[in-house]
């Protein structure tokens, strides 16, 4: 018993990614192709770079025939390559690789990050006009809506920037676009591109220079906090 132990534990192990197991059907494989594809994988790890559709008959539960189809069709789909290579001896001979596979997996999932993203983009930019409308209490105009798209995908500013610079023309009582658009150009102008940075940029403006004087006001008026943009 031990030494059938010992003989299964020494035993050569195929090692399947996971991103492999959980795409393969996004690749275009089927079960039988995704099982032959481990096979083709255990006699390239084996030595053995030319696994002929015989090897896999003896493998699967498929006619010789049935295995040719399902290399061929692995090759179609530019998920395994058979290519050909000059020996020492100058004898030409042929084998498998699977880089192609591991090539349109990379595309694969570079796709679907950049579909994700654009989807997180297009959520953010959504949420963003709605608050520019509650905000503005009123729905944006053509213009409007145009000038915000082109501080996302022309001027390049964060949706979190300016969500920042909406708050600041709420704060200063100046909402309006032009307003705003003189904030976010200030920023950029001064290579601020995070709200830590705009906050920071703003302290530093308020400390160098000195507070306007205000006509004196009754009791219970309050008087509105200096901004950094009125000098602009």
């Amino acid at each position: 018993m031990n030494d059938v132990f010992m003989k299964w534990a020494n035993q050569k192990h195929v090692t399947v990614p996971q991103l492999l197991l959980e795409h393969y059907t996004d690749l275009g494989m089927n079960e039988q192709e995704f099982a032959a594809l481990l096979h083709v994988q255990f006699f390239l790890d084996s030595g053995d770079a030319f696994p002929t559709p015989q090897h896999l008959s003896e493998r699967m539960t498929l006619t010789l025939d049935g295995c040719a189809q399902l290399l061929g069709s692995l090759v179609k789909k530019q998920l395994l390559a058979l290519e050909n290579k000059w020996d020492h001896n100058g004898i030409l001979y042929e084998y498998y690789t699977l880089e192609p596979l591991w090539a349109t997996l990379i595309q694969l999932l570079e796709r679907k990050e950049q579909n994700a993203e654009e989807k997180k983009n297009e959520s953010n930019e959504g949420e963003l006009y709605q608050r520019f409308e509650q905000e503005f209490a009123r729905p944006l105009s053509p213009i409007e809506a145009e000038t915000l798209s082109m501080w996302l995908d022309q001027d390049g500013h964060s949706t979190e920037l300016i969500y920042a610079a909406l708050r600041e023309a709420v704060v200063s009582g100046k909402l309006n676009f032009r307003y705003i658009d003189r904030i976010l150009f200030e920023w950029k102008r001064n290579g601020i591109q995070t709200v830590e940075q705009a906050k920071n940029h703003s302290d530093r403006f308020r400390k160098r220079t000195p507070k306007k004087e205000t006509p004196s006001k009754k009791p219970d008026q309050t008087v509105p906090s200096f901004h950094w943009l009125e000098n602009l």
